[in-house]
């Protein structure tokens, strides 16, 4: 089975790139490709650039998933995409979002737990929609949420699973910057050159100081979540 997840290295800066073909769910095999590429990276030590495919950044966990009634199955993608978020908040290195198009439900807790996060102009969406399909939003979710979203828009994204516009997404916290499509790449790669200017070691001891606090809650916020998965109240 071909990698969902692709990994780059040139000009030392990684790229890592999600594509399925179709909405880039956040499957099994998916989150297992993504940590792999991280893995790779993590050995590099320099930025990396996260990119979904055209028009599509994430649209979250396989639906199909938890329609097939597997408990384990469930319970073991919902705990790899909580644990992806908590290792990517901790990264060592600087991961930039190329958001290329969509990001909606786990694909937005991957795109908020990126560093730095850049979106297409145009028509895409932005939002945890949990709500409006009868599913309750994590905990681990919530702090991804709290951590990084404006607080006024908490309570629309996590309750009422409001969905964004590009603009509105940039006002809330969901980007840090929106470019036309065909640039989103290069403002990445652009980011990522910037970012190579710093030094490395200091930025993994500072970026530690900043969400040690953070990252402890959300670790918490996991556990909660693995106990309440494993009684099926999702």
């Amino acid at each position: 089975m071909s990698e969902l997840a692709t990994y780059t290295f040139e000009n030392n800066i990684s790229l890592i790139t999600m594509d399925d073909g179709k909405a880039n769910v956040m499957s099994l095999q998916m989150l297992k490709d993504l940590n792999s590429a991280l893995d790779r990276a993590e050995q590099e030590a320099s930025p990396v650039i996260l990119a979904g495919r055209e028009n599509m950044f994430s649209g979250g966990f396989d639906l199909g998933v938890f329609k097939s009634g597997d408990n384990d199955l469930i319970l073991e993608m919902l705990t790899l995409g909580a644990e992806l978020s908590h290792r990517m908040l901790g990264f060592p290195v600087p991961i930039i979002a190329a958001c290329t198009g969509h990001a909606i439900a786990m694909g937005t807790f991957v795109l908020l737990s990126c560093d730095y996060r850049i979106g297409a102009n145009g028509k895409s969406k932005f939002g945890a929609n949990e709500v409006a399909i009868g599913l309750t939003v994590p905990y681990f979710a919530i702090e991804v949420v709290k951590n990084r979203i404006t607080n006024k828009h908490r309570s629309k994204t996590v309750g009422l699973a409001h969905i964004y516009d590009v603009n509105e997404a940039l006002e809330a916290g969901f980007l840090d910057q929106v470019v036309e499509p065909d640039q989103v790449l290069a403002a990445a790669t652009l980011k990522a050159e910037e970012i190579l200017k710093l030094d490395m070691d200091a930025h993994k001891n500072s970026k530690t100081r900043l969400r040690e606090p953070m990252l402890t809650t959300l670790r918490e916020a996991i556990d909660k979540d693995v106990e309440v998965w494993k009684l099926r109240q999702l």
